[in-house]
């Protein structure tokens, strides 16, 4: 099953919650929280996002190589100008779902599209 998904105008928030559900396979009504979910997600219009100009400056993503000294930030901004707004949405997507072996095979099931 295939769920579109149309990101004009909403926030980043809306949107991954929307595509989390859906990937996990929630809406289905054959769900079963220990089998690996068949749905496809396909989001559209990902580059018209809402997002507001406070929001660019004031979000941050953290990542930490394990080394002392070894924390580096960087705004929604700088992610989005590098890495554009796919990795923006695959980051929020990712991190709403569970950490755990279906993850891999649910975010492959992702299609985001500008």
């Amino acid at each position: 099953m295939i769920h579109t998904i149309d990101a004009t105008g909403r926030t980043i928030g809306r949107v991954a919650t929307e595509a989390a559900a859906s990937l996990r396979g929630k809406n289905s009504p054959s769900f079963e929280r220990h089998t690996i979910p068949t749905s496809k997600v396909e989001i559209i219009n990902a580059s018209k996002l809402s997002i507001t100009e406070r929001k660019t400056k004031q979000k941050t993503y953290q990542t930490y190589s394990g080394y002392p000294g070894g924390l580096k930030e960087q705004t929604l901004e700088s992610m989005i100008a590098k890495k554009g707004y796919e990795e923006v949405l695959v980051k929020a997507i990712t991190r709403m779902l569970a950490r755990n072996s279906i993850r891999p095979i649910m975010m492959k099931n992702l299609k985001i599209s500008l």
